[in-house]
């Protein structure tokens, strides 16, 4: 995550302009000067800073190489970098051309500047917590999402999805069709959840094939349903034909031994604070992670929902559901 710090490098030392000072002042940021490209990039290197404002006004050959720097490495790349500049079409167009974020000229309102900057970095935080492959929300947002439900106190279900066989699919095929399979899940946790729960779902990314959705109670069971109905109808495809025929291929586990594979399949755990109280993001986390584990040891494409209350004993055991159709196309 990044931190809450501007690095600021002008090559002749002079101060930033008065409106951009104030911006950082009003924001609370605390900067760090640098007194090199060098220095800047060491420091973007060690640790992501929230933003980098570079001073192009009077020595913009050194302060534009020093924005192409940042943005060649693909980690320092995703900071944000702002350039002043004079005010001449130019220099507005050599500062864009290094890459930079934003460009601020001479001349701009105090008003504008606090705009701009603030938007920015609203760019910056979205851009940041989306998963680049599949253009969901990350961790951070998942995290983010869940605690605004608990703290609105809203009777929410959240689903963690994972894919069954997902690993031996990507040994028999590639990295790049393992990929594509990703995308194709995304897209029907996306469509399910939007075209089911609308606005009130929410479609995450964790990373690799693990998804996070968090919609209303009262649609678990259509969603989910439709979650792996879709996902059964969809998957064989990713097959050659051969696998898809038979159903299965055969495969080596750790020990070098052939073993028969079957086609991927979908396990989603499902808990709800119907009938357990959660005060953070992490006891929910905790539990969708425990009933997903669950849901993985069944057969075939399921979605388990923890039926269990507060308490050492809970209110009822776990119980697994599986979709009719689901289960009538295997």
């Amino acid at each position: 995550m990044s931190q809450t710090i501007a690095l600021i490098f002008a090559p002749d030392g002079q101060p930033l302009p008065d409106n951009v000072r104030a911006w950082l002042d009003e924001r609370r940021l605390p900067t760090r000067g640098m007194e090199s490209s060098d220095d800047v990039m060491s420091a973007a290197l060690r640790s992501r800073p929230r933003l980098v404002i570079v001073d192009a006004r009077q020595h913009p050959v050194a302060a534009l190489k020093a924005c192409r720097r940042l943005k060649q490495d693909s980690f320092t790349g995703i900071v944000p970098v702002v350039l002043t500049t004079r005010a001449d079409e130019a220099a507005f167009a050599a500062a864009f051309d290094a890459g930079g974020d934003e460009v601020l000229r001479e001349g701009l309102t105090n008003h504008e500047v606090m705009l701009r900057l603030d938007a920015l970095l609203r760019r910056s935080d979205r851009d940041t917590f989306v998963h680049p492959s599949t253009r969901l929300p990350g961790t951070i947002e998942i995290e983010s999402e869940i605690l605004r439900r608990i703290e609105g106190k809203m009777p929410f279900a959240v689903c963690y999805a994972d894919l069954d066989h997902f690993k031996e699919y990507n040994d028999r095929y590639s990295y790049y069709d393992g990929d594509r399979v990703i995308r194709i899940l995304s897209k029907i946790l996306h469509d399910v959840v939007k075209g089911v729960c609308g606005e009130s779902g929410f479609v995450g990314h964790i990373g690799g094939d693990d998804f996070i959705c968090v919609i209303p109670v009262d649609e678990v069971q259509e969603t989910c349903a439709e979650i792996v109905s879709v996902f059964d109808a969809l998957v064989p495809y990713q097959y050659s034909e051969q696998d898809r025929r038979a159903g299965y291929y055969f495969g080596k586990d750790r020990r070098g031994q052939l073993h028969k594979v079957p086609l991927m399949t979908l396990s989603i755990g499902v808990v709800t604070n119907e009938r357990r109280h959660f005060t953070h993001a992490a006891q929910v986390s905790e539990l969708a992670t425990e009933m997903k584990s669950y849901a993985k040891s069944l057969f075939g494409s399921v979605f388990s929902v923890d039926r269990r209350g507060d308490g050492p004993a809970g209110e009822s055991p776990i119980t697994p559901v599986s979709t009719a159709r689901a289960r009538e196309e295997r």
